[in-house]
């Protein structure tokens, strides 16, 4: 019997008793993986070999979880922390804690959820009270972490869901084809196997050599399976940003941009967020260590600024009874919003006084300091955008939403009152989500208030808000957890296959 080379190297090196990986065979036939799978395939459609497929699940952990099996789990070092303390007798300062068990960062609200949740302990007013009789040893998550980190297997499959929600482990599927030699494989060894004298592939060599006319080509099975390329593509959220895009455009709006980093002064100050407002710790911001601050801001305006703040604008208005610095105003952040660049445009210093009507919208990437969970994000998208012109209401804002939803399909917005330091009237915005029927916040918005609109010279009436783009999918496509297209979770398929609807 003649067969193509590929073929007679998997069928000699395949066993008649023993199933073997299709990855084995190929690696002792000197040949490409999938060189040998179709090979192996050919053989099993003549019945010389036997193909079976067999899924497998591996379990891995990610470098959070492998810190955690150094380090603990952070639940257990500030339950550790707090029976050290005597916070089993007597309720003990979180503070205090905190810094026993090492924890800072987004560990400290890890820690925080999960302590509770297992029963250590509560956290009531800032005091942390202890279980004394918790048994860490015996906590599943702790042991199931050790012995993925041992290399042995845990068959607890609601439990490995709760540590891949945690983004402590990363579970993969594969299959694994294996091959064995048939009762009519053996026989066709048993008479002898030769290689064929046939070309698998035409090369420019043989074209140009004329000899392609002499060879013997091949057979190909055109109805076997293919894989199927995974090419690149549009992310759905980009598509819908640039759906957005051309929604507002089409409304009238022109599109606005800046800095990513900018200084607290146009993120906070300019919007008449007082330097104590608890958004602006930390813990809800990203700080930047180098550069430390800006140098190019208004002096003019800073003044004012600093005035509506301490002073407050007009005679009904006091300002804030706290300190206001202009070393914090300086100092650099990852961008909490993007009104930052709604405050540049409106004083005038990116693109030059504004007279009214102007319409203006953004929709860039922001970032806080949140824990992930299905609906937040540590980045994430905002649909900013404003409208300066004479005697707006809540109404025009309101009709404004109503006119933009519709072009996405989304009819059923409700708006809440709302306070905010920077706008009144004020309200939220909520839309309902097709698959589970809760209600989803999509966004805040209002009416520019006199201490944000006069240090920056404007004098007619600023309607704005800021949107999320991706609550506005899950609306659109009934996406119930927000990281399904971001991140290492998100689904691939989906992606590849899920089209923006106009």
């Amino acid at each position: 019997m003649q067969l193509p080379e590929a073929q007679v190297a998997v069928l000699k090196t395949a066993d008649a008793d023993t199933d073997r990986p299709i990855t084995e065979l190929a690696e002792e036939a000197d040949l490409k993986v999938e060189t040998a799978t179709g090979a192996a395939l050919a053989l099993a459609e003549e019945g010389l070999l036997s193909v079976t497929e067999r899924e497998e699940a591996t379990t891995t952990l990610t470098e959070e979880g492998r810190e955690y099996v150094e380090q603990g789990l952070p639940e257990l070092r500030l339950y550790e922390a707090a029976l050290e303390a005597g916070a089993d007798d007597e309720p003990v300062s979180l503070g205090q804690l905190l810094g026993e068990a090492g924890l800072d960062g987004p560990a400290v609200d890890i820690a925080l959820a999960n302590f509770a949740r297992k029963g250590y302990g509560t956290v009531d007013s800032g005091e942390v009270s202890a279980t004394a009789d918790a048994d860490p040893d015996a906590d599943d998550e702790r042991r199931a972490l050790d012995a993925l980190d041992a290399g042995e297997t845990v068959e607890d499959t609601e439990l490995l869901d709760q540590l891949e929600s945690r983004g402590l482990i990363e579970r993969q599927e594969s299959t694994t084809r294996l091959v064995s030699v048939s009762d009519d494989g053996v026989t066709a060894l048993m008479e002898g196997v030769e290689v064929a004298e046939t070309v698998g592939q035409v090369s420019p060599e043989l074209i140009t050599s004329g000899e392609w006319r002499d060879v013997e080509f091949a057979e190909y099975n055109v109805e076997a399976e293919a894989e199927e390329p995974a090419h690149g593509r549009e992310h759905i959220l980009r598509q819908t940003a640039n759906r957005v895009k051309d929604v507002l455009v089409g409304m009238g709006f022109k599109e606005m941009d800046g800095p990513h980093v900018d200084a607290q002064f146009w993120i906070n100050d300019c919007l008449f967020m007082p330097q104590d407002h608890p958004a602006r710790t930390h813990w809800d911001q990203f700080d930047l260590e180098s550069p430390e601050e800006i140098q190019d801001l208004p002096d003019e305006l800073v003044e004012r600024v600093r005035s509506a703040h301490l002073e407050g604008v007009g005679e009904d208005s006091e300002g804030y009874h706290s300190p206001w610095e202009e070393s914090v105003a300086r100092s650099l952040d990852l961008r909490g919003h993007t009104t930052s660049l709604s405050m540049r445009h409106l004083s005038g210093f990116a693109k030059g006084d504004l007279e009214p009507p102007e319409r203006y919208f953004s929709v860039e990437k922001v970032y806080r300091n949140d824990t992930l969970d299905p609906t937040h994000l540590l980045e994430f998208f905002q649909i900013e955008g404003w409208v300066l012109a004479e005697d707006l209401s809540a109404r025009d804002l309101m009709g404004t939403f109503t006119e933009f939803y519709e072009q996405f399909g989304i009819t059923d917005l409700d708006f809440k009152p709302h306070y905010n330091p920077y706008t009144e009237p004020s309200f939220e915005l909520f839309g309902t989500h097709p698959e589970t029927g809760e209600i989803v916040e999509v966004g805040n918005s209002g009416i520019f208030r006199a201490e944000v609109l006069e240090p920056l010279g404007v004098e007619a009436d600023v309607m704005a808000w800021g949107l999320s783009l991706e609550r506005l999918l899950m609306l659109m496509y009934g996406f119930e957890d927000i990281r399904d297209v971001h991140g290492t979770l998100c689904d691939l398929e989906l992606l590849r296959d899920v089209e923006v609807v106009y």
